[in-house]
């Protein structure tokens, strides 16, 4: 089945079964906003718990804040979102569309990546278990046409975002000959620059109102704060600082689903480290949090690393990790040396002095800083992404399954009486209200067993525990497993200990270490 059709079903799968609704969907919905329904809210609380354990119980030197959306509209001036949080946008005349120049270019790379790809693809094929595809790709003169195509974009398109080059990026599309997906014509307007902050007033008149931003990014929040935690909480560096929270940006080019919205969820640390030390923690936190993703257990190769050849102006090193989204690898997050730029902008517009006295060196410093950054929205996309599965089972059926981490699923547990009579009812009942104050259960009676099974499979509960005739006679039930969908007989007092430890964040976090 093609990628693409994989997606839809997958959209069309979170709708069907709680986990996103589009936003104001009787009013026919608004563009690029999505609701989280009642299976939906549960796996991102548990992947928000799974990050926030990550940072904070792990590391004796990691806190958190919750700052306010709304701040001073000056920090935005410091932080320079006034005056270049902009993307570079160009409208096709013909379908009225709009597009991210930058994204249609990426688009037309990855493009060569793939004719790439399916020529190596093609030749493994051919060759078998002689295949050197180092060799291939060295000596191919297919591949090697298409990849000195691809470098030559690259280096192009690299050239024209760093000097922030609008006409040049306009050429490349022309020159490549990228055309609108809805129109199919290259009938492209010039490439301008577009903010993406949501502005508003605060105040009570018209007069007296201050123009205020929503904020597009939740660290400014932790850098204005970081001197307050750092006292009040005698932290020494290197320490860190770890938020979640909402941010807004209007997205011109809101697209793949919940990947870009307008309003979405950050989760952030800002790391704050002497100066000169900064690389090294830069290298230690890439592989940190490398590691807390593949514990998810999808597969490494589903993971890379993408280093930025255009670092943003306060920058002195970033890398995304991506993910192998149906539509390719995407970010899901980035991990940036941000320099001691937003404190040092900070203290420059505030007038205050925010520098941190080192007492083993006698001295005080601006620090520097490390950020690791993920969308919780796009996390809860890859999650999603990794897990949706169609199999084909012995007897011809298809089943749809979620195959996802037991610590991240919503529900933990399904308690299925049997039958809705001969005291199973009660009995199942008397399980679940046992076993939900240690994670959440539900309880089904509705259909039969086999669909009820289906309904579970549908939004990734781990374990089924069915109550049958037997149960009233020896205390036992049958223990489901929904990704071997074997069967087994265990004691109702032993249900506690065999489903927690391997349902718990705490049993996943311990991986890490």
């Amino acid at each position: 089945m093609a990628q693409e059709d994989v997606f839809k079903k997958l959209v069309s799968h979170c709708k069907e079964y709680g986990f996103v609704f589009p936003s104001s969907e009787i009013y026919d919905g608004l563009g690029a906003v999505y609701d989280y329904g009642q299976n939906g809210v549960e796996l991102k609380n548990n992947i928000k718990q799974y990050w926030w354990q990550s940072m904070v119980l792990l590391h004796e030197n990691i806190v958190g804040i919750d700052s306010a959306i709304f701040m001073h509209p000056t920090i935005w001036k410091a932080s320079g979102h006034v005056d270049a949080f902009n993307d570079p946008l160009i409208d096709n005349r013909d379908s009225k569309k709009r597009y991210r120049a930058d994204v249609l270019i990426e688009d037309q790379i990855a493009k060569y990546d793939e004719k790439i790809n399916k020529e190596v693809a093609k030749a493994a094929k051919r060759f078998g278990d002689s295949f050197d595809e180092a060799k291939y790709r060295a000596t191919s003169p297919r591949v090697l046409e298409e990849q000195q195509k691809r470098d030559a974009l690259h280096e192009r398109y690299s050239k024209a975002m760093n000097a922030n080059d609008l006409t040049e990026l306009r050429q490349i599309i022309l020159d490549e000959g990228i055309v609108c997906p809805i129109s199919g014509t290259r009938n492209w307007t010039d490439v301008r620059q577009f903010n993406l902050m949501f502005a508003t007033e605060m105040g009570s008149t018209a007069d007296g109102a201050m123009k205020v931003y929503l904020r597009p990014e939740t660290a400014q929040g932790i850098f204005v704060n970081y001197l307050n935690v750092q006292k009040t909480g005698r932290m020494k560096i290197p320490f860190g600082i770890a938020q979640i929270g909402k941010a807004f940006r209007n997205e011109i080019v809101a697209r793949q689903f919940i990947f870009r919205m307008r309003e979405f969820e950050q989760m952030e640390m800002q790391f704050f480290v002497r100066p000169g030390t900064e690389l090294e923690w830069f290298k230690k936190w890439k592989e940190t949090r490398l590691k807390w993703h593949e514990a998810l257990g999808f597969g490494d190769d589903m993971y890379r690393y993408h280093d930025h050849e255009k670092l943003a102006h306060y920058a002195n090193a970033a890398t995304d990790i991506e993910f192998n989204m149906p539509f390719g690898f995407k970010e899901v997050e980035g991990i940036h040396s941000r320099t001691n730029f937003d404190l040092s902008q900070h203290e420059k517009y505030s007038g205050k002095s925010i520098k941190y006295f080192d007492p083993e060196l006698n001295e005080s410093y601006t620090p520097f800083v490390i950020e690791t950054s993920i969308g919780v929205d796009r996390m809860f996309l890859s999650v999603l992404c990794g897990s949706y599965k169609e199999e084909v089972l012995e007897n011809g059926e298809t089943r749809v399954v979620l195959k996802l981490p037991a610590a991240l699923a919503p529900v933990k547990l399904a308690v299925l009486p049997l039958i809705k009579k001969d005291g199973l009812p009660e009995k199942a009942r008397e399980i679940m209200d046992d076993l939900k104050f240690h994670f959440n259960c539900q309880y089904d009676e509705k259909d039969s067993i086999g669909k009820r099974y289906r309904r579970q499979d549908a939004i990734g509960t781990p374990y089924c525990v069915t109550i049958d005739h037997q149960t009233l006679e020896d205390n036992t039930v049958t223990l489901r497993n929904r990704d071997t969908m074997e069967q087994s007989r265990v004691s109702i007092d032993e249900l506690n200990g065999i489903i927690a430890d391997k349902v718990s964040i705490t049993s996943l976090l311990k991986t890490l270490q």
